[in-house]
């Protein structure tokens, strides 16, 4: 059985640095703040000995210089845009700790050079997405990153088995649910989770995402009709209907 512990840390407004707890040591993943994780290091004698950063924004990140202060010897993992990185990481790479492997996945979309973090642990895969992917909904596309691109990091992450485990770095869910039935208002499974979704709702499954994220449903031929309903226009392919439906929200 594994002794793996995966705790949400809140920390501003709606962010999650996840920590990774496994006998006296914790990763951490995106810590925006340094108070959130040094309370809990403390709390349960831990020493920090990795962090796994997705993307450079500051509420991801602002939290590094002061963990390290703490904890010099920690390694911290990014990539070439991650400043305060001192092992850049790429798609392909593996991250050891603890008798676990990390797989780096490059899920560009969101930023240029975003990256998602696999973990597995036995039969079970846990998958760190920052901001591509949020429960019912995926992250905006800034100037240095393109819709194309995150549709494919998207599509990625729906080819993994759908027992894989989800964890984003916001609690996004309740807002996204809102906008999934405003495009399926007949998707019971969204109205279900409109009723029953309180936070934190993360991690979530991949089948659950399957179930109610419209933005891995582009490929369903009601969503196609109801996004194209709302543009006023033809849609070529799945990859308009994400660029469109990505718009949408936008405005929402």
């Amino acid at each position: 059985m594994s002794s793996l512990k995966i705790i949400a840390l809140p920390a501003f407004n709606d962010n999650y640095i996840w920590l990774l707890q496994q006998g006296n040591q914790a990763v951490c993943v995106d810590t925006g703040q340094a108070e959130p994780v040094l309370n809990y290091l403390r709390e349960h004698n831990l020493t920090l000995a990795q962090i796994w950063v997705t993307h450079p924004h500051g509420d991801h990140t602002l939290g590094i210089a002061e963990l390290q202060q703490h904890f010099p010897d920690c390694q911290v993992f990014g990539a070439t845009d991650i400043q305060a990185a001192n092992q850049r990481v790429g798609e392909g790479d593996v991250i050891g700790w603890q008798g676990l492997t990390a797989q780096v996945w490059h899920t560009a979309g969101h930023t240029a050079h975003h990256l998602s973090y696999v973990l597995q642990d036995g039969e079970q895969a846990h998958i760190f997405c920052g901001d591509t992917l949020f429960s019912a909904g995926c992250g905006r596309v800034f100037p240095d990153g393109c819709v194309d691109w995150l549709h494919h990091s998207l599509q990625r992450i729906n080819t993994q088995p759908e027992n894989t485990l989800l964890y984003p770095a916001h609690e996004y869910t309740a807002a996204n649910l809102r906008f999934a039935a405003h495009i399926e208002a007949d998707n019971a499974d969204v109205q279900a989770a409109l009723r029953e979704t309180v936070a934190p709702s993360l991690p979530v499954s991949l089948a659950h995402e399957q179930r109610v994220n419209p933005f891995l449903r582009v490929h369903l031929p009601e969503v196609r009709v109801r996004v194209q309903q709302l543009a006023g226009q033809a849609l070529v392919d799945d990859e308009a209907v994400f660029a469109t439906l990505r718009e949408l929200k936008n405005q929402f």
